[in-house]
């Protein structure tokens, strides 16, 4: 049976569950699209945005919007949405050791 808060009515599990992971996100990219209309140009913007918990979970998001802030929020709440499980070993992505040199090799 679901829990209630102190103002009588029920909490929401599922919200508070989808707050409490703490995930980083990063902006990749914002893009700046146009189209021609009669009047002149209208502007919009795209968004690619990252997200992740630090310990194997992450997610990418694209967002389209008329303001840079909207795009922003739509492409982190789909990155939210679509997270994956990526498997780690050692706390690394990468499951072996790897040596290059750079320059002139």
């Amino acid at each position: 049976m679901a829990e209630r808060d102190n103002r009588g009515g029920r909490r929401d599990d599922r919200r508070e569950r989808d707050e409490t992971p703490e995930f980083a996100d990063r902006l990749v990219a914002i893009n700046r699209v146009s189209k021609t209309v009669k009047g002149g140009k209208r502007f919009g913007f795209a968004a690619l945005v990252v997200v992740g918990d630090q310990r194997g979970r992450v997610g990418f998001g694209k967002g389209k919007a008329k303001e840079v802030p909207e795009a922003i929020r739509k492409a982190t709440e789909q990155a939210k949405r679509g997270l994956i499980r990526v498997p780690l070993r050692d706390g690394r992505t990468l499951h072996h050791d790897i040596e290059g040199r750079h320059g002139a090799s």
